[in-house]
């Protein structure tokens, strides 16, 4: 059903207003007795259970930062069958983000273009949401991805990061620094191994016992990736998420005035498989067996999952199948692991 419903009624829509509707859904999926039913057909199999960062996980597969922003859905999401879910990306100053259109689908590749820009109503009201979902009885993992606030110099990004970890991380299971969006002006930058020591530093103290990790582009050259994940090691970080999104547009069957159309911003969706997977070898080789690589980008089926996790994954996560894939996405992802 859902293909045919993508096909003639969400491929027509526009992206962001699709993706609001199918969060209104996810909402009302998140509250009992709904949530009940709902994860009756799609808890995963307890042979899936796993365990990293000091924590369990219902299943490896989680859903990557950037599709539940602002702590809203995260109980619906759990609801169908996802091991975990990173909120985010969240900054200390509430801010709307870049202006629409700011989402394109590119549906020939699978993918996804977006320069949303961090828009999201801040870590104090990010706070306040994870404070009832920690309440719950039953709830998943919950990450917490931070980022740089868009009116901060990124001279002052260090104090801004500190702020939102300080009020965030007692609230997480774990928290992820976020350098590596495209779409925020000088962010990528911090990447450099010579300015993100002392930010991680900074957040790491501020974190206190909250499991921390970074999370890098796939863009970086392949000895700047082993270099900050030589880095984070040498920080004491719990590990590592392994990768956003690119800017690169290589490679692409979408029709070349389409992709144009769509502009500036980072590309999400199956372009990003191979490299995605190339990075995770290479920060794989540069930490030790016991340190936590979280793979992201171009995830779509269960066998891309075992892929990853074949390929040295501690977790898996994925967003822009979910646009394409449905409701059941997750499910199907549990389903195809436990078969296996």
């Amino acid at each position: 059903m859902y293909p045919l419903l993508f096909r003639t009624v969400l491929s027509r829509m526009d992206p962001e207003t699709a993706h609001h509707a199918a969060m209104a859904v996810i909402r009302v999926l998140g509250v009992p007795p709904f949530s009940w039913i709902a994860r009756s057909f799609t808890r995963p199999d307890p042979a899936l259970s796993t365990s990293a960062l000091g924590l369990r996980f219902d299943s490896p597969f989680g859903v990557a930062a950037g599709f539940d922003k602002d702590v809203k859905g995260a109980a619906g999401l759990f609801a169908l069958g996802f091991g975990h879910v990173e909120v985010g990306t969240l900054t200390a100053v509430p801010q709307e983000g870049n202006p629409r259109p700011r989402l394109f689908r590119l549906i020939p590749d699978r993918a996804v273009v977006n320069r949303m820009g961090f828009n999201n109503h801040g870590a104090q009201a990010a706070a306040r949401r994870l404070e009832k979902l920690r309440r719950r009885r039953r709830r998943g993992v919950i990450g917490v991805n931070i980022g740089k606030s868009r009116v901060v110099d990124v001279a002052d990004a260090t104090a801004d990061y500190v702020r939102s970890a300080a009020l965030l991380s007692p609230l997480a299971d774990y928290l992820v620094v976020n350098v590596s969006s495209p779409n925020t002006p000088g962010l990528r930058g911090l990447q450099a191994v010579e300015t993100l020591r002392p930010l991680l530093e900074a957040v790491r103290d501020a974190a206190g016992r909250t499991p921390l990790l970074v999370k890098i582009a796939p863009d970086l050259p392949d000895d700047e990736v082993s270099a900050v994940a030589r880095l984070a090691v040498d920080l004491g970080l719990s590990g590592l998420i392994a990768t956003n999104t690119t800017i690169s547009r290589e490679g692409l069957a979408t029709d070349p005035a389409v992709v144009a159309a769509a502009g500036d911003g980072g590309l999400s969706g199956a372009p990003l498989r191979a490299r995605a997977l190339e990075v995770l070898r290479l920060v794989r080789d540069a930490v030790p067996a016991d340190f936590c690589v979280i793979s992201v980008g171009g995830v779509e089926t269960a066998a891309d999952v075992r892929e990853r996790l074949d390929a040295g994954a501690t977790l898996v996560q994925g967003y822009t199948a979910f646009l394409y894939r449905g409701p059941l996405w997750a499910r199907q992802i549990s389903r195809g692991l436990a078969a296996r």
